[in-house]
Formats: structure tokens, C-alpha cells, sequence
């Protein structure tokens, strides 16, 4: 209830961060090789990690080990298929945004087709 007494700038504002929060993450996401589409309605982007060799249950532990960064497996979203995507939130300070997109970007990847 307390949400729908904020002033209507409340939300405006928050689009606007949010907007800026996304393009950083899918600045990082797109500059480390992960293949993405800018959303235009979610606090998070799905990346098509069928280029990296790995399904996305493997993937996601492989970033958590070696970079550091977390990411959901795309399979957990559906009742069949999303083995190669994962997904990853915006939805972070922007300190923890740059930190995890340098990560992504300077981490020894798996083989890239």
C-alpha cells in the first residue's frame, strides 16, 4: 500500500536509473562476448551463451569460480530448453555493475565460437 502513495516522480525517476542501469550492464555483457538484446521491460537480460560451449547450469558455476559474477541458468525459467541462456540482473548499485562487467570482460573465458 505505501507504494501507491509515492509522487508519480518516484517512478519516473526510477526508470530513468534503471534505464542507465541496463544500458551498463549491456554495454559490459556485450564488450565480454555474451550475445544479448537490450530489454525493454525488465530489471534483467537474458544472454545467449550457446557460443561459449557450455550449457548454462555448467556456465553459471564456471562465472561464480573464475569471475566471480553470478547468473541465473536459463533453464530454471523454463519447463523445457533455456540451456543456453543465463540471466543477469541490473538491478545493483552501479559500483557492483562495473565491477562485475570488468570482471566479465577480463576473465579467461571457455572457447567462443
Amino acid at each position: 500500500m505505501a507504494a501507491l502513495n509515492l509522487p508519480e516522480s518516484y517512478y519516473k525517476d526510477l526508470a530513468v536509473e534503471y534505464d542507465r542501469k541496463r544500458k551498463i550492464l549491456f554495454n559490459g555483457l556485450r564488450k565480454a562476448g555474451f550475445a544479448c538484446e537490450l530489454p525493454e521491460g525488465a530489471y534483467y537480460i537474458f544472454t545467449d551463451i550457446s557460443g561459449f560451449g557450455m550449457n548454462d547450469v555448467k556456465f553459471a558455476r564456471y562465472l561464480v569460480e573464475k569471475a566471480g559474477v553470478a547468473a541465473v541458468p536459463g533453464s530454471s525459467f523454463y519447463s523445457k530448453g533455456g540451456e543456453t541462456r543465463l540471466r543477469f540482473t541490473f538491478s545493483k548499485k552501479d559500483e557492483t555493475l562495473a565491477e562485475a562487467c570488468r570482471r566479465l570482460e577480463s576473465m579467461d573465458s571457455p572457447t567462443k565460437k
